[in-house]
């Protein structure tokens, strides 16, 4: 009979998890609408971690929403964050650059917008204690935006983000916990920006960690940019597997202390 109770309580619980539904999230900058997207877990409390996805430079997609949802079956709170704004989504590679671009060019703007979504984390229920953010390619560089604006979080991952900023900024004491997951065949990172983020790493006297994934390039989680290494961004399911699992270790360790 308890073996019985048992079983059904698995299955309610996984059938809640599956049933889980990204919401949209509208929000504001002042007078420019975002639209983000919120996801609880199934059985959260006031101890709950959050996780703060920040996505590539097309903005939220497909593979933003995929991550929200794992999160989520994982017993986390996640919010996609909207960094554009309504109408200014780009709609081709050159307008993603430009406004990529954009920010990376202008930090302080890049901060408010990931502050703005993790506010709304925090709304959705996520203990203010227990967060930390994520980043994809242009979201990676915004993960490390996150510490150098000393934000109060746990720890940020950087996968396949570019890394450097302006060799004018300084380099400051680091409190977070740091994870890069980085295509070893990027050409879009090149070594002396990894050796200045090393440094930068180094001067805040951080607690970070930088792995790299044989045969990989740019966007190597990104499954619907097909597997052509050639074309400088593609998918790899070898680097894509590894790289989550190093972020549930990363996950397990920064969220457990």
């Amino acid at each position: 009979m308890k073996l019985k109770t048992l079983l059904l309580l698995t299955l309610l619980t996984m059938s809640l998890q599956t049933n889980a539904q990204l919401k949209a999230v509208p929000y504001n900058d002042e007078n420019q609408k975002l639209n983000g997207y919120g996801i609880a877990p199934a059985n959260p409390t006031a101890e709950t971690p959050g996780i703060l996805i920040l996505p590539a430079w097309r903005g939220i997609n497909a593979h933003s929403k995929r991550v929200a949802k794992q999160l989520s079956q994982l017993g986390y709170y996640a919010f996609i964050a909207d960094i554009y704004g309504e109408g200014n989504y780009p709609t081709n590679t050159k307008e993603a650059g430009e406004r990529a671009g954009y920010y990376k060019s202008n930090p302080k703007l890049y901060q408010k917008r990931i502050m703005l979504a993790m506010n709304e984390l925090i709304k959705q229920g996520a203990s203010p204690e227990n967060i930390v953010v994520i980043g994809y390619c242009f979201g990676g560089t915004g993960a490390l935006e996150v510490v150098r604006a000393k934000m109060a979080v746990k720890g940020v991952v950087s996968f396949h983000g570019g890394l450097g900023k302006d060799a004018n900024r300084e380099n400051k004491k680091i409190k977070s916990k740091v994870l890069v997951l980085h295509g070893a065949d990027d050409p879009y990172v090149s070594r002396q920006e990894i050796e200045a983020f090393e440094q930068e790493m180094r001067d805040g006297n951080a607690d970070w960690q930088m792995i790299y994934y044989g045969n990989a390039v740019h966007a190597f989680t990104e499954a619907e940019l097909g597997t052509d290494n050639s074309k400088g961004a593609a998918y790899n399911d070898i680097a894509n597997k590894r790289s989550w699992e190093h972020l549930m270790l990363f996950l397990n360790e920064t969220l457990n202390e």
